[in-house]
């Protein structure tokens, strides 16, 4: 009836696709966390300085240690993403 066609594929070639596909969600999932935590503390943030415009220098310095060390996550899943495509 119908011919049906196999790709022949070299040895470690799947494993290797799955990996890849595998470290893309990895870093995709780690860069979520992150987005939405910076997000928060700026939205925190910026309520603050609404409410107490005294206390702003104060509030934006914290806010930038926040965000330092929200991104810092966002890095490690990066470094994750590479160690897992080795």
């Amino acid at each position: 009836m119908h011919d049906v066609l196999v790709a022949a594929q070299q040895a470690g070639e799947l494993k290797a696709g799955l990996q890849s596909i595998g470290a893309g969600i990895a870093y995709g999932a780690a860069a979520i966390g992150p987005g939405i935590g910076i997000g928060i503390v700026v939205g925190n943030a910026i309520t603050a300085m609404a409410r107490q415009p005294e206390m702003a220098g104060q509030v934006r310095t914290t806010m930038f240690l926040g965000i330092a060390f929200t991104e810092a996550l966002a890095l490690f899943g990066f470094v994750l993403f590479f160690l897992a495509k080795s």
